[in-house]
């Protein structure tokens, strides 16, 4: 599927007037940098001005192209897909109107003429497709910087919104589909194409339900035993599986059904939008880790929160050796805390978390650290960021700087290091317990 993710050619169809879904669809390749060559395809014809360039409307696609993006009324799809099936090799159909609405008969049409020229389907009911590292940002959707993460997602609009959320958050994207309802391509086969895809290193899922359960299976099975996979289940209940089948025509099932068979792949199963971009967060970071955690921490009470919140998801609270524990008091003020959660204390500096994290980093006992920072205001939160950033630990370091404003410049220089950052203990300590079910 290179073609949709890497074309090297794209024609789009649809309307070119401004604000029409073809020609926000058109304004957002142009202005994401897509290099290869870009046609702009409608019946009437003329020009579209879009980010200062000028592009000629072709009246008909009459030269071969990768992938064509189609947004024109739904009765007019199955045929112009007839009609340029030879010049094509996929098509993202976002017009709907389709089985969503109960017009099964219009698509599998639209399948069955696709089908007899060799061409795949993206859709239709969909929001559309990035490519990010071919530069190629065929959606409607908010563009994203380059990263590991690919979304797949049944819905567009919360395809939409986690783009939006994932720039928030610091998210790096490798890729991005919405294929709404799932006519010919489908979930299983964008799990396996991105198991392979050398740019992916996390594969996120949004899933309202499957059609073919034991083709999602063997693809879940096979995406998971080369890269982490995040999947977000939505229809668990039965008004939610309701409300599935008339949003994209899905069959929801049995959630417990469901719920198995990620576990059996080896997939992670997360409960809402902010765990499924912190799970993507621990994964751009670090493959796995262990299940003994180390707590370091400025301030009790959210050590505590941390303790509580590790133990509560099954994972252990390190037991450190005598000997970390001597070599914690030799240098530590003697009000710090060195047993587990290790308590710096308010006023700790640069050197007090850098000797800290070193010294517990070498424990055997240990294996992960969760760093918290509550930042004094008398402490700049980057002389923190920067010990952690410059301390020697070859174990999986999370990190939860806390208090707002107080700690965005931390943060900020953090996130230039690579180091991502999880606002709360709770948060932080669910990261470290994603990892540590692939560890």
């Amino acid at each position: 599927m290179d073609y949709f993710f890497y074309p090297s050619s794209v024609a789009v169809f649809g309307s070119f007037k401004k604000g029409a879904i073809a020609h926000e669809i058109l304004r957002n390749i142009v202005e994401g940098g897509f290099e290869g060559k870009i046609l702009p395809v409608n019946p009437k014809g003329g020009t579209v001005e879009v980010a200062g360039r000028t592009f000629q409307i072709r009246e008909r696609l009459d030269e071969p192209v990768d992938a064509a993006i189609i947004a024109i009324p739904a009765r007019l799809v199955p045929s112009l897909i007839d009609e340029i099936g030879p010049l094509i090799k996929g098509a993202v159909v976002i017009s709907a109107g389709f089985s969503e609405v109960g017009n099964e008969e219009l698509e599998r049409e639209l399948v069955e003429k696709a089908k007899r020229h060799g061409v795949r389907i993206i859709g239709p009911n969909c929001a559309g497709i990035f490519g990010v590292h071919g530069r190629f940002f065929g959606s409607f959707e908010v563009r994203v910087k380059p990263g590991g993460l690919a979304l797949i997602s049944q819905s567009g609009a919360f395809g939409g919104a986690a783009l939006a959320m994932g720039n928030d958050e610091g998210i790096g994207f490798s890729a991005f589909v919405s294929y709404g309802n799932a006519a010919d391509l489908n979930e299983s086969d964008f799990l396996e194409y991105f198991a392979d895809d050398e740019n992916t290193k996390v594969i996120a899922l949004y899933i309202e339900g499957v059609r073919d359960g034991r083709k999602f299976l063997n693809a879940l099975r096979y995406a998971a035993a080369r890269k982490p996979v995040i999947i977000l289940k939505a229809g668990k209940s039965k008004s939610g599986a309701r409300a599935a089948a008339s949003h994209t025509g899905s069959l929801a099932g049995s959630y417990e059904i469901y719920r198995a068979a990620f576990r059996q792949a080896g997939a992670i199963e997360v409960e809402e939008m902010e765990e499924l971009f912190d799970a993507a967060k621990a994964f751009e970071m670090y493959s796995k880790a262990g299940m003994r955690v180390a707590v370091i921490t400025n301030s009790g009470g959210p050590g505590v929160l941390a303790t509580d919140k590790l133990e509560r998801l099954g994972l252990e609270i390190a037991m450190l050796s005598d000997k970390t524990v001597e070599e914690l008091r030799s240098f530590l003020p003697p009000q710090c805390s060195v047993k587990n959660p290790v308590d710096l204390i308010a006023d700790a500096d640069y050197e007090r978390y850098r000797r800290t994290m070193e010294v517990v980093c070498r424990d055997e006992n240990v294996d992960a650290l969760l760093v918290i920072c509550v930042p004094p205001i008398f402490l700049s939160s980057e002389e923190i960021a920067k010990a952690i950033i410059e301390a020697s630990c070859d174990k999986p370091v999370i990190v939860n700087f806390m208090a707002g404003e107080l700690t965005r410049e931390g943060v900020e220089l953090l996130e230039r290091n690579g180091i991502k950052n999880f606002p709360t203990p709770e948060r932080a300590a669910k990261a470290i317990r994603w990892l540590s079910m692939r560890g």
